[in-house]
């Protein structure tokens, strides 16, 4: 069963204005589960804020993936806003206030990644960085065209997240469940 609801605009939390829309979706992701999907955005300062949460309780889990082809860039994603993703060699996700939740695949992971490395090649005042950001881009093109390969690691303390693919390697994590 799929479901979708928009309240009534409310006041944004940033600029106060009326304007934010809050929307929940309700979904069943094969192999996942049912989850909720939220999200408010405002129509007047653009503020944006989305999360993944699971109908069960799950305990911490680490999912991980060895991208190969590209045929894995089809691989669906779930990542809670309190998961953290990881590319050794490339980069590290921590989430944080800002952090969003979203379903996707691999290849809108590292679509994101990207867009965040086209801003710091341009930097100006960080050659070395911006050098190392555009190697990085080289090396994300060349794993989406199926030329090299790369680890992908979604890690949630809520379990809110996975990896969706016979190829994905899931473990507990230490810790307790996330109330």
């Amino acid at each position: 069963m799929e479901s979708e609801a928009e309240e009534p605009e409310t006041k944004c939390p940033f600029c106060h204005a009326d304007g934010l829309v809050l929307m929940e979706d309700e979904r069943d992701i094969p192999y996942f589960g049912k989850v909720y999907i939220f999200s408010m955005t405002c129509n007047n300062c653009k503020f944006h804020k989305a999360d993944v949460e699971c109908v069960d309780q799950k305990d911490p889990t680490r999912h991980s993936v060895e991208v190969s082809g590209e045929e894995d860039m089809k691989i669906r994603v779930v990542k809670s806003s309190n998961a953290t993703v990881k590319i050794p060699h490339i980069t590290t996700i921590d989430p944080g206030e800002a952090s969003n939740g979203y379903v996707t695949n691999v290849e809108g992971i590292i679509r994101r990644i990207k867009s965040q490395l086209e801003i710091l090649k341009e930097d100006p005042e960080d050659k070395e960085g911006a050098e190392k950001a555009r190697n990085m881009i080289k090396k994300l093109n060349r794993v989406t065209w199926g030329e090299e390969k790369l680890k992908l690691i979604i890690e949630d303390p809520t379990g809110n997240s996975a990896i969706i693919s016979d190829k994905a390697v899931v473990e507990k994590m230490k810790g307790k469940k996330k109330e």
